[in-house]
């Protein structure tokens, strides 16, 4: 599998981004696919999931200011992000869920500034 996230940049904390993940090599209209983040320092963890029928979870931390979508004609997955916060500041990657042995892919850094 190969992914390829995009659209990260620095905004002001209570601002909105949209980033992009571009999948190829898996069979992407029946795959699970999450936005998973690396703050400063820690652990990788899981933010939002779509499944392949489009039923969507979100971490409780960005829960009704994330909205993940998904373009089954392009491959490709949204995670859009609004009201954001200094502590939404990580890289995020895009990758099946499970993420299983798939590579990670070099993410897009957000970084939320107070």
């Amino acid at each position: 599998v190969q992914l390829q996230a995009s659209g990260g940049g620095l905004v002001q904390a209570g601002g909105s981004l949209r980033l992009s993940c571009a999948a190829s090599g898996t069979r992407f209209r029946t795959v699970h696919w999450g936005w998973y983040r690396q703050p400063p320092g820690k652990q990788r963890e899981l933010v939002a999931t779509i499944t392949g029928i489009g039923s969507t979870n979100y971490g409780t931390s960005v829960k009704g200011r994330f909205r993940i979508s998904r373009d089954n004609a392009k491959n490709t997955v949204y995670l859009e992000m609004n009201s954001l916060k200094p502590e939404d500041t990580a890289v995020y990657y895009c990758n099946t869920v499970p993420s299983g042995t798939n590579t990670w892919g070099q993410g897009t850094q957000v970084t939320v500034s107070s």
